[in-house]
């Protein structure tokens, strides 16, 4: 996984998931974000400002297909 120079400064309230979806667009990725910034994991919610390492992530292209893609975490719906 490389990492950038990006950073992410985090509000009261978001979470990783939440910031996932804010940065890549989807909350699939929160995974990443976990893996960059190990010294978070243990937080559900952030109390703000906590400061993220973004990792480049290649976002594939939608599939042509018409498959739905999940746009909610399991546990959300």
């Amino acid at each position: 996984m490389d990492m950038s120079d990006y950073v992410y400064k985090c509000s009261a309230g978001e979470t990783f998931d939440s910031v996932a979806r804010e940065v890549y667009g989807d909350e699939n990725y929160a995974a990443e974000l976990l893996c960059a910034n190990p010294e978070l994991c243990l937080k559900s919610t952030f109390t703000g400002g906590e400061v993220l390492l973004l990792p480049v992530i290649e976002i594939p292209e939608a599939d042509s297909d018409d498959t739905p893609v999940q746009l909610t975490a399991p546990w959300e719906e």
